[in-house]
């Protein structure tokens, strides 16, 4: 964690600046972060909040291990163990145990929920190929240093400028953004709904993560397809859908009763 976050230090030297370097960053923050963890690993697999035809929720879920935030059965096990226990003693990130707890700290101890995660993920766990994205996650980062080299070298951007923009900063932004609708949305925002737990509804966090900061309607209404409730709430990852479900791609797309 302390090297892929000096190494996007290291990114942000004027000598590795390049337009080409910025476009990297900005296409692979939204095929991780929107496309793999919002729409594959959040509302698809953990939620089930629509379904796709398999080689379409595979290309999702191979997006989210992009991402380097665990393989789909641990993430999907860990995100249904929170939303059973949330704020509670058993919750990995109990939001009641601070911010920086929430945000990333239980990450650097010992996990118990992580021997739950077997029997919440059970239905991820039959298929042999999100087995080998589970345990193989982290060589997926290996190909795309390779493109990314490759592009930056016939572009004259520099090889090792975008695989800096695209991968050790690209991860540390989607990695703080993530984990702030696990701390920030527990801790400022409006509660709307009673949802049993501290989660808030934040803009600001919903405009980093593509609608994930309409947390307390997500955890009053876990399985619905969309975040943004009520007007104004702006939902990206539901636009994303929408336009799915118009293709004929997303069946039984759920949402909130009435």
């Amino acid at each position: 964690m302390a090297g892929i976050h000096i190494l996007a230090v290291v990114a942000l030297l004027p000598m590795f600046w390049s337009w080409q370097a910025v476009t990297s960053l900005a296409v692979l923050y939204w095929v991780t972060a929107c496309l793999g963890v919002t729409i594959g690993y959040h509302r698809l697999l953990c939620h089930r909040s629509f379904r796709l035809p398999q080689w379409l929720e595979r290309f999702f879920a191979t997006c989210g291990a992009l991402s380097c935030q665990h393989g789909p059965i641990d993430w999907v096990g860990l995100h249904r163990h929170h939303h059973k226990f949330s704020d509670t003693d058993a919750d990995h990130h109990n939001s009641n145990r601070g911010f920086w707890w929430s945000h990333m700290g239980w990450m650097f101890e010992e996990i118990p929920a992580m021997g739950a995660v077997p029997r919440f993920s059970a239905d991820l766990a039959k298929d042999p190929y999100y087995r080998w994205l589970n345990n193989n996650f982290l060589l997926l980062q290996l190909p795309l240093a390779g493109l990314l080299f490759l592009i930056g070298s016939l572009t004259g951007a520099g090889g090792w400028a975008l695989v800096l923009w695209g991968i050790p900063l690209r991860l540390v932004l989607v990695y703080h953004v993530t984990w702030l609708v696990n701390s920030a949305t527990h801790c400022w925002g409006e509660a709307v709904h009673e949802s049993g737990d501290k989660s808030r509804n934040n803009p600001w966090v919903a405009a980093l993560t593509f609608g994930e900061g309409w947390h307390n309607n997500h955890h009053a209404f876990p399985h619905s397809a969309k975040h943004g409730l009520e007007p104004g709430q702006i939902d990206l990852t539901w636009q994303h859908i929408r336009l799915m479900r118009a293709l004929g791609l997303a069946k039984q797309v759920r949402l909130p009763a009435g």
